[in-house]
């Protein structure tokens, strides 16, 4: 299967999490591209004053994985405005994963997986799997691994 890994990261948080799920598809045998989306100007939690200098296409790839972080216990703006910006999902398998500083789901997570996956299914998609990562919990590189395998195991 042909996969786009399409990251917002502002700190290489959120592509070192896309990074290690590339690794395992591909060696799990898929094709793989790690694209990042890249912005100039203020990208401040709420900002919307922003130009986008790399905004990834999805249509060459028959399965997507959006990846960004947690920003004013929302979703990245600009993830949100890459997302409402594609043109269609149509007939695409979807994955989200965010990546979080504070440590509980719901102090941002939660909502921001839910802003990823509504946004998702309204451009057509079937999004199969989220996950969360919590950068600050002990544990870290357990829970990215619970999260690569997790989204990893629908493709």
């Amino acid at each position: 299967m042909n996969i786009g890994i399409i990251v917002y990261s502002q700190t290489g948080n959120t592509d070192a999490v896309a990074q290690k799920l590339q690794e395992k598809l591909t060696a799990a045998g898929h094709t793989t591209t790690l694209e990042r989306i890249t912005v100039t100007g203020n990208v401040s939690p709420g900002a919307k004053d922003f130009q986008f200098t790399s905004s990834p296409a999805v249509d060459q790839y028959d399965a997507v994985i959006f990846g960004a972080p947690v920003q004013a216990f929302s979703l990245a703006g600009v993830m949100t405005s890459y997302l409402s910006r594609l043109s269609s999902l149509s007939n695409k398998k979807a994955a989200c994963f965010v990546t979080k500083q504070l440590p509980f789901n719901w102090t941002g997570g939660n909502r921001a997986i839910s802003g990823m996956k509504k946004i998702c299914a309204s451009k057509g998609a079937t999004v199969c799997e989220t996950g969360i990562v919590i950068w600050s919990k002990s544990g870290r590189e357990q829970n990215i691994s619970a999260c690569v395998e997790k989204l990893s195991r629908v493709f």
